[in-house]
């Protein structure tokens, strides 16, 4: 007697096979946002929780950007499919912006809009990197890379420059790291999470480091405009211009204008990776919303005065925090000099007794910090080894003060 269809449908060879694909299932949830997720829940329950995990300004978009996406929702135009690489008028923006900023010229046939950051630090690694191919990925890193360079079959070689180096990672240390399977390097200055800036002098170093060695760069500038006590942070391709071929920038509006909901970010880099990238998007989301595009572009097109703004507050919030945290017994906080993050050594603090527990690790750490004071802040075991927390300054100063109060409160206890 012959098989059936339906047992063909519910044999136990098929049931056997993973539902969730390997490559899907490796990838970890982003730690971030989970923090995130889990204080607002707590906020929702009308618990008092103060969330330093976000990485958002607190700010509302500025108003003449918002007017322009009004305007724009108002036009025909803009509720149709556009070109997969952006709005010309946008690329031409971001191509205007570029020289503005980083005195890097460019065509508009360079840049790739995206919807948001992520997505293009994934579009970025999917275009270069193939099966086996090394990533050496400076920690501590923001938590998207790793699995981004997951999904695109590449291997991540991590090298942790702790709070004695500033978070900045040498030359000899990426030197010790590299093989002949080195592919990409990728650079992030402003650093998330430690808010650290390279000097001039090292990113020149690097940059002719990785050009010697013909090492591909994916160099993250999301965080430029937000600079502190006169720090610089030059792009890699302008201190070293014979990197252009093989540099690919990632930036956005998200942060400097404080537009992260409105998820516009972009590629810059050489056409043929730009094309490849292009046909890649054309499958995977198409254009960006054209009313975001619209609002990026009065965004990148308008003065920076509003940005200044928001800089000047994140300046006095970061002294502030700093200040605080560096107070507390056991906690040791470098002093950034770019975004909106501190990142405190908490090592002086992990093994001690605090209300009946003793925290091995700063995930530990952040667990007792959110179940006894309510304070919600992103161990560093979502960027790297552990023994840090990430604190985003990005909130109001009666905030910062609460909480980092309740956490030095709390802390004071170990014994």
């Amino acid at each position: 007697m012959g098989v059936s269809k339906t047992e063909v449908a519910y044999s136990p060879s098929m049931s056997a096979k993973p539902r969730i694909s390997r490559r899907i299932a490796a990838i970890a949830e982003s730690a971030t946002l989970a923090v995130d997720a889990k204080a607002k829940a707590l906020k929702a329950a009308s618990r008092p929780v103060i969330g330093f995990g976000a990485g958002e300004p607190d700010f509302p978009t500025p108003d003449y950007i918002v007017k322009a996406a009004q305007d724009a929702a108002s036009k025909p135009a803009n509720h149709r499919y556009s070109p997969t690489p952006g709005l010309p008028e946008l690329r031409d923006a971001i191509v205007a912006k570029t020289l503005r900023d980083s005195n890097y010229v460019i065509n508009a046939d360079q840049v790739l809009v995206t919807n948001g950051g992520k997505q293009a630090v994934y579009q970025a690694f999917a275009s270069i990197v193939d099966p086996g191919d090394e990533v050496i990925l400076p920690a501590p890193y923001w938590t998207t890379y790793p699995e981004c360079i997951k999904l695109a079959g590449g291997i991540a070689v991590e090298v942790f420059a702790d709070e004695t180096q500033n978070y900045c990672v040498s030359v000899d240390q990426l030197e010790a790291a590299r093989t002949d399977k080195t592919k990409v390097l990728l650079f992030c200055s402003p650093s998330n999470p430690t808010g650290s800036v390279y000097s001039p002098e090292q990113v020149k170093e690097i940059g002719q480091w990785a050009l010697k060695h013909g090492i591909w760069v994916i160099t993250d500038e999301i965080y430029e405009h937000l600079r502190y006590d006169g720090a610089s942070a030059p792009s890699l391709p302008v201190i070293v211009p014979e990197l252009a071929d093989t540099t690919i920038i990632l930036n956005g509006v998200a942060k400097t204008y404080a537009m992260t909901g409105w998820r516009v970010g972009w590629m810059i880099g050489p056409k043929d990776v730009i094309k490849a990238a292009t046909n890649l998007q054309s499958h995977l989301s198409s254009n960006v919303a054209n009313i975001s595009q619209r609002a990026a572009i009065a965004a990148l097109t308008g003065d920076l005065t509003a940005v200044h703004e928001m800089g000047v507050a994140f300046d006095r919030r970061r002294k502030l925090i700093v200040k605080m945290l560096n107070e507390i017994p056991g906690v040791q906080c470098p002093n950034p000099t770019g975004a909106f993050y501190v990142y405190p050594s908490v090592k002086g603090v992990l093994g001690k007794e605090i209300r009946g527990k003793r925290p091995q690790t700063s995930a530990e750490l952040a667990t007792l910090i959110l179940e006894e004071v309510e304070v919600a802040a992103v161990p560093g075991e979502a960027f790297g080894p552990s023994g840090y927390l990430r604190f985003s300054y990005a909130l109001s100063d009666e905030d910062i003060v609460e909480g980092i109060t309740r956490v030095a409160k709390l802390l004071a206890e170990a014994k």
